[in-house]
């Protein structure tokens, strides 16, 4: 973990969170598991540590701390392009962790899951950086890596049923 010390005291304190998740990401990327799955989970808390200090107001139930996470994750992404964007990008990210963490290390699922979870962050960028213009939420909710996809699913979903599942016109009978 030396590596880990020097990584830390390079990076500003207020941006090593966000930093030793992004980290994480390219851990798991790089096969190394056990450190991704580290590094991701002092992420999280790190960053939820700092989402209570900034919010001291909060003193809520689970439900209302997801609905919190909910909403401002909609407000950071309003774009219709991003949205898409991540609609696609989220799930090739979260199935190509799952690939990642569960597949033989340089293995042909292996490879597919990098490509997957390498693409599906390459999408939210590009709708973060050129359509939204702002930071992906958990840089400042870190609840968003679970909300996000959550949410997004239920966008897709939302878009699947208005397009194959039209509502039709009740006839009311008096």
């Amino acid at each position: 973990m030396g590596m880990l010390k020097k990584f830390v005291a390079f990076v500003p304190e207020e941006k090593r969170d966000q930093a030793m998740a992004v980290a994480g990401g390219a851990a798991l990327l790089s096969g190394q598991k056990f450190t991704a799955i580290v590094m991701l989970s002092r992420s999280a808390s790190g960053l939820e540590k700092k989402w209570r200090v900034r919010h001291p107001e909060f003193n809520g139930t689970f439900q209302q701390r997801w609905d919190a996470a909910t909403s401002f994750y909609e407000q950071t992404h309003r774009n219709p392009t991003n949205r898409v964007l991540h609609m696609v990008g989220i799930p090739l990210i979260v199935g190509g962790a799952m690939g990642l963490l569960f597949s033989p290390r340089y293995s042909p699922p292996w490879f597919l899951s990098a490509t997957a979870f390498a693409g599906g962050w390459a999408m939210n960028i590009v709708g973060h950086v050129n359509y939204e213009k702002n930071a992906p939420a958990f840089a400042e909710d870190p609840l968003a890596f679970v909300a996000g996809p959550v949410w997004d699913a239920q966008q897709l979903a939302k878009v699947i049923r208005k397009r194959f599942m039209p509502v039709t016109a009740e006839v009311v009978t008096a």
